[in-house]
């Protein structure tokens, strides 16, 4: 299955802190730790978008690997720091271990990844428009998951 070059993704609320972000027919959980209201049920959306640029990255250099039919085992570690004034991520630094990779495709292989989708979108911010709705509207896939009140 291709990547869709539009989609939807959904977040419901679970109670608290958490939420169920659902993207095509997967739901990840993101969620705070307890020193700040949250259950530590799953990421929190700082981390959650730290791991996708690290997952983007991840996926690209393994693609170039593939592609050039060199061993597979890519692995990418990301670090990140948290901005105070405005409130942001405001950096990222992603470590790329590529055990396979010969010392001359390096400069290659860099170049790659700094066009991967995820990081070209933060240098190039999409725009971001907000919609406030007083209803939400019936999604069948929320609905089978909700309980059903008992009749009295």
């Amino acid at each position: 299955m291709s990547e869709p070059r539009d989609g939807v993704i959904q977040v419901a609320w679970r109670g608290a802190d958490r939420f169920d972000v659902r993207i095509r027919r997967h739901v990840v959980r993101a969620d705070r730790p307890p020193d700040v209201g949250g259950s530590d049920t799953g990421p929190t959306p700082a981390e959650l978008f730290v791991g996708s640029v690290a997952a983007g990255v991840a996926c690209c250099a393994e693609r170039y690997l593939r592609q050039r039919q060199l061993p597979a085992g890519v692995g990418v570690t990301a670090r990140y720091g948290l901005g105070v004034c405005p409130g942001r991520i405001d950096r990222i630094e992603l470590s790329v271990d590529a055990p396979g990779l010969p010392e001359g495709l390096r400069a290659s292989l860099l170049s790659v990844l700094e066009h991967c989708a995820v990081c070209t979108t933060l240098r190039v911010p999409p725009r971001v428009t907000f919609e406030v709705r007083r209803s939400v509207p019936e999604n069948p896939v929320a609905q089978a998951s909700r309980p059903t009140p008992p009749r009295t």
